[in-house]
Parts: C-alpha cells; structure tokens; sequence
C-alpha cells in the first residue's frame, strides 16, 4: 500500500520460492532433474514441467 521498496528484491523471493518448489518436484518424481533457470523449464522432463502449474478454476486461466 505504501507503494515502498520491499524487505528483499522481487527476483530474490522469485528464486527463493523457486528452489522450494523445484526440491518438491524432484521428491514426487524421486529423480534427478537438470532446471534452465533462464527458460524456467526443466531438460528433456515433460513430466516435470507439467507439475509447474497448476490448472486455475474459472473464470481464471493458465498460460496459453
């Protein structure tokens, strides 16, 4: 509301929870993965991208 900087930068939360995310996909998928940070995609593991997102209920929708 106050329109201030915030406590960390929004990159560094961005990544932080990122890590968070990407260790529970390798935990369900119980393998090793190789991530592309700059595409945000994991390599060669269709499986693995598709836990990146999650399906949105109406009126809301994903990424075309």
């Amino acid at each position: 509301r106050s329109r201030r900087e915030t406590a960390a930068p929004v990159e560094v939360g961005h990544r932080a929870n990122s890590a968070c995310i990407l260790g529970w996909i390798a935990m369900k998928l119980n393998r090793r993965l190789q991530w592309d940070a700059e595409r945000e995609r994991f390599l060669g593991d269709e499986e693995a991208n598709r836990l990146l997102h999650r399906p949105m209920r109406e009126p809301w929708h994903g990424r075309a």
